[in-house]
């Protein structure tokens, strides 16, 4: 059940860049409304395919493959929208599922058997995470705030900054592909 950050069967990463733009850092968040629509009606099929996931696990022990290539892209798809807003990347995202036409990884592996019995009780298992999560969140933001000043005056992201932000990006990623049945593998208390 538990996992370590090395082995463990989500990955995420995006890639370093060099220089962003001043004037993006702006409007980012407006430029994204066209998937922030997109991403809610596909939220939802994600967590209705979630359920329907929940009870073919509890039957079948397995989670049908195209439902959870369905919940693993729209994972991506918000990766790459989170990424954009979030002054990680100054590439427009795609609308897109698949992955390999951004700067942003994100793989899972998909689960030969999963536990009948561990969905159940997932929710509750990963409370501790969320708990460290909130306050990782707030750190988070109050060094997003000091990326935004050095990208407007420098052009780049703080590359500590930048490490850090992925690293509770990955983390909570995580957490999620856990709820969402993704996997049965406990999330690590890793940045890494």
């Amino acid at each position: 059940m538990t996992a370590t950050a090395g082995s463990y069967p989500l990955r995420f990463d995006v890639e370093y860049p060099q220089r962003l733009s001043r004037l993006l850092i702006f409007v980012k968040w407006l430029l994204a409304n066209p998937h922030y629509v997109v991403l809610y009606v596909i939220g939802i099929l994600a967590g209705l395919f979630t359920v329907i996931a929940w009870f073919a696990i509890l039957f079948t022990g397995r989670y049908p493959q195209g439902l959870f290539n369905f919940v693993v892209g729209y994972f991506r798809w918000n990766a790459n929208v989170s990424a954009y807003i979030l002054l990680m990347r100054d590439e427009y995202p795609p609308f897109t599922m698949s992955g390999g036409r951004y700067p942003v990884t994100l793989e899972v592996d998909y689960p030969e058997r999963l536990s009948r019995w561990l969905i159940f009780v997932k929710w509750l298992l990963v409370i501790p995470n969320i708990i460290v999560l909130a306050v990782l969140g707030l750190v988070y933001y109050v060094t997003l705030i000091i990326a935004w000043f050095a990208i407007l005056f420098t052009g780049r992201y703080p590359k500590g900054l930048f490490g850090f932000a992925v690293g509770v990006a990955r983390w909570s990623l995580r957490a999620n592909a856990y709820v969402y049945l993704l996997t049965d593998r406990y999330p690590p208390f890793s940045l890494s």
